[in-house]
Formats: structure tokens, C-alpha cells, sequence
């Protein structure tokens, strides 16, 4: 039996063939990510012919969320918000943001929300382009935490991003914000995702770890609508081994928290 909740899969160069995307689905992949901080409008709109492809092949629908890449800058470690920036939403971004329109992305994920001012802003372009596409506000920064109860009311969805909000945030304070964050998005009835090195360990190995397990299991038993896969599809080796152990553990993690639901009536 398939989970009710969501996984989300980043396509990249590991997974963007359509083949291996039809196995993806087969496996688990409910939602598909194109992260457009990497590749191009040749590449990227690929892929998304590739996973449209495949959404006939399997019968299923499954919608495109378009991340933008918002202000970011190279570091030696990866990469950071970049504070020169004036705006969050960028040129490039807006470039990306015709091209999502043009192929039609079903949601635009947007990177490095400070403000409810800044969904505004992009809710703005949207309108401008006659584009009725939801907005989910990436919650990367220790701003977006303290103004995220006016960034849920205008936001269509959350995708709690830990990676960079890790960087952002004392990271022994992750688990708590995330349960915070995800009750709050659920009481608003608005989706939220959980996402960033749920399952690392597979960008290499063919399994995860036990720390990962439980890692995803925890986002299902405190609510989250869906969890999602970055690099471990994006860029690792085991792409579909990765969604399909993924629905394995939120298939089970739902199973016991419909008996604690049960219990509690």
C-alpha cells in the first residue's frame, strides 16, 4: 500500500532520463523538484519533458515544483544567502521564473524568504504574467523564522529548508523548529514539506542510515504532508533505490501515527 504523504524527488543528471524517472515513480515519487540554482532552461525543460513523459506512461499525476535559486552565492563551503543582493527575488530568477511559466511548472518554490513582503513580491511577478501558480516559501534563514507566522499567512506552502537554515540557526535547534513550523503549517491547512539530507548517506550507499530512518520517520509523526530528496536523486548513485526506501519508511512512520490518532480519540 502507498503512503498518503508525499515524497518530493529533486531531478538532476542521476535521475533525469526518462527511464530511470518512470522507475521513480513506480517507487514512491509523488512530486518532482527541478532545482534551478543548477543547469539550464535546455537541461532543466528536459527533464520536465521527460517527467511529463513519464507521468502518462505510469497514469499518474505528478506535479513540477520550480525552485528558484534566489540570492545565492558561491562559498568555500557550498553556498550562502547573499546580503548584497536588494532584492530576494533576482533578474535570474525572473528569467527562470517566464521560462517555469512557459513549460508549466504546477508550483514555485522560492528561495530565501525573509518576509511575507517578499511573497507579495513574487505573488506580484505571477500576476504580472497572468500566472496563477502557488507560492511555497523556503524557510532558509533565521529572519524567515522569526517573521514565519506572517510569511505562512501569505505563502501557499512551506518547505522547511534545514540545510541552509542549519547554517542560520544554533543546529541543535533544528528538530524543534521544524515541529514548531510544521504544526503551525497544518493548523493553517497549508501544505509543508520537510526537506534537505533526509537520506544523505544514499548519495553513495544503497541504504540509509539509521539516524535517517529515523530522521524521516519523525517529519510523518509530527505531520509534515511530504518529505523530499535533494542530492540523494539530484546527483547520487541510487536514485530509485532512494524513493523507494523513502516510501518504505513514511508508509510505515503513517501506520503508527493512524494508531496514536486512534489511541488519543
Amino acid at each position: 500500500m502507498s503512503s498518503r504523504s508525499q515524497i518530493v524527488a529533486t531531478i538532476g543528471p542521476s535521475s533525469g532520463e526518462l527511464e530511470i524517472i518512470k522507475k521513480m515513480i513506480a517507487g514512491g515519487m509523488d512530486v518532482a523538484r527541478i532545482n534551478f540554482s543548477h543547469g539550464t532552461h535546455e537541461s532543466n525543460g528536459g527533464y520536465i519533458k521527460n517527467i511529463r513523459e513519464a507521468t502518462k506512461t505510469a497514469g499518474k499525476r505528478v506535479p513540477i515544483i520550480q525552485d528558484l535559486s534566489g540570492p545565492r552565492m558561491k562559498t568555500d563551503s557550498g553556498h550562502a544567502f547573499n546580503t548584497e543582493e536588494k532584492s530576494v527575488i533576482t533578474e535570474k530568477d525572473l528569467a527562470d521564473l517566464d521560462f517555469g511559466i512557459s513549460v508549466g511548472v504546477e508550483y514555485i518554490a522560492q528561495s530565501y524568504v525573509g518576509s511575507a513582503e517578499d511573497i507579495r513580491q513574487m505573488k506580484g511577478e505571477l500576476d504580472k504574467r497572468k500566472a496563477k501558480i502557488p507560492v511555497i516559501a523556503k524557510i532558509e534563514r533565521a529572519q524567515a523564522v522569526k517573521d514565519f507566522d506572517a510569511i505562512l499567512t501569505e505563502a501557499d506552502g512551506i518547505m522547511i529548508a534545514r540545510g541552509d537554515l542549519g547554517l542560520n540557526v544554533p543546529i541543535e535547534e533544528i528538530p524543534f523548529l521544524e515541529k514548531e513550523m510544521v504544526a503551525k503549517t497544518k493548523s493553517a491547512g497549508k501544505p509543508v514539506i520537510v526537506a534537505t539530507e533526509m537520506m544523505y548517506f544514499m548519495v553513495e550507499n544503497n541504504r540509509p542510515t539509521r539516524a535517517e530512518v529515523t530522521d524521516v520517520a519523525y517529519a510523518i509523526l509530527i505531520g509534515a504532508d511530504a518529505v523530499m530528496l535533494s542530492d540523494e536523486t539530484a546527483r547520487g548513485k541510487y536514485p530509485v533505490e532512494s524513493v523507494a526506501t523513502m516510501e518504505k519508511i513514511v508508509a510505515r512512520s503513517e501506520q503508527t501515527a493512524k494508531t496514536e490518532s486512534i489511541n488519543a480519540l
